[in-house]
């Protein structure tokens, strides 16, 4: 499948992308030590960025849609390299967190134009499978990001693992400029003020909303779960160091074999009751992490990751079934919500951390994934056994 050089260019766009966005979870306890600060300011490493992608998702596809798929995608990955040599070079925490946020500015540019690119150029036949290898890709890229700078940090420092990222995304940039063709179907977008009507018109239907509630909560609780069981695994009786730490994010690779078996169990018991599960599946998940035990903490994370999986699978593909208009619109939306929900899960937390450690932040999230069974359970009508 890989052996067209078009679809290793979109894997290498999805890898690049998410290799940059959490690589920062593992070297946490590293920055709190350099910097001499708090977990919920070395926590801002996270949150600037997905704040930064939050901001800019809605105003891409407008943009692409004047320039162009491949000279937003292949720029924006050339662009990507400079904040990332930059973070490397930062000499206090702000910056640090500045050069993230800029970092951030760039992906959307990345991701979003890359998912309008296989759906524009490839054959409609063609675009599940297309799109089955970036969403691979993507959570590789994820899974690599944190562990390797865990272990470029534990051996040379933090700072040579923004190095070693900024090398990545400069190979990638090169192969996609060199191996993704100009788009052939692109048709210049008219008609912005209709664009913006349309799109604001997605708030008055209230399952899209809701929707847009669950991709918050959705990221919200894997950026809080996988941020702050660094500083539990940090801590003792565990002590991991960054490489442990950025290993442990393995369990991320579940994705390759959950997303593609959603559809199947959609079609089994429903969308909603799937949710329902799934946030169920999450919540015990969770719980097993209070046990002081490693295995049992992997095991835990590893079924909170699964249900993440599914709920954000689910979602997206209610999001393309119900919007019959602007889907491209709606899909920014909720990418900006999903992203929100990821810088607040990525600060929100520290105070539940710093008055109750790790089992304060457990409670946040199952409390966060409850009031989103809750809004399924209200909003998600219509949603039988058979309907994917």
């Amino acid at each position: 499948m890989l052996s067209d050089p078009r679809r290793l260019a979109v894997a290498f766009a999805g890898l690049t992308s998410f290799i940059n966005l959490y690589a920062t979870q593992p070297l946490l306890p590293q920055f709190a030590r350099d910097f001499g600060a708090s977990e919920g300011a070395v926590s801002m490493t996270v949150s600037a960025i997905t704040f930064a992608v939050a901001l800019m998702a809605p105003f891409v596809g407008v943009v692409a849609d004047v320039l162009g798929r491949k000279r937003i995608i292949a720029g924006a990955m050339a662009l990507l390299v400079a904040p990332t040599v930059l973070c490397a070079l930062s000499h206090s925490l702000p910056e640090l967190v500045f050069w993230r946020f800029v970092q951030g500015l760039l992906l959307p540019p990345i991701f979003a134009v890359t998912v309008a690119y296989i759906g524009d150029e490839f054959p409609g036949e063609e675009v599940a499978g297309v799109t089955g290898v970036y969403v691979a890709a993507s959570a590789v890229g994820g899974f690599l990001g944190r562990l390797l700078s865990g272990l470029i940090a534990d051996q040379w420092g933090w700072r040579s693992a923004f190095y070693l990222l900024a090398a990545v995304t400069a190979v990638s940039a090169l192969f996609v400029a060199a191996a993704l063709p100009r788009e052939r179907r692109f048709v210049r977008a008219e008609g912005l003020a209709h664009s913006v009507r349309l799109m604001l018109g997605h708030f008055l239907n209230p399952p899209i909303v809701a929707t847009f509630a669950v991709g918050f909560a959705v990221l919200f609780s894997f950026v809080a779960t996988f941020t702050y069981v660094n500083f539990y695994l940090g801590a003792p009786p565990f002590e991991l160091s960054s490489s442990a730490l950025g290993a442990i994010f393995v369990i991320y690779l579940v994705a390759v074999v959950v997303t593609p078996r959603t559809a199947r169990w959609i079609g089994a018991i429903g969308r909603r009751r799937l949710v329902i599960a799934a946030v169920g599946i999450a919540c015990l998940g969770l719980l097993l992490t209070l046990v002081p035990w490693l295995p049992a903490i992997m095991l835990g994370l590893g079924l909170a990751a699964t249900g993440g999986f599914i709920s954000q699978t689910s979602a997206t593909g209610l999001l393309a079934q119900r919007t019959t208009a602007a889907r491209s619109s709606a899909v920014g939306l909720y990418v900006s919500f999903y992203y929100v929900g990821g810088g607040v899960g990525a600060q929100v937390p520290a105070l539940f951390w710093a008055r109750a450690g790790w089992p304060g932040c457990v409670a946040l999230v199952i409390l966060i994934l409850s009031g989103m069974a809750l809004l399924v359970l209200r909003f998600w009508h219509g949603e039988r056994p058979g309907a994917g």
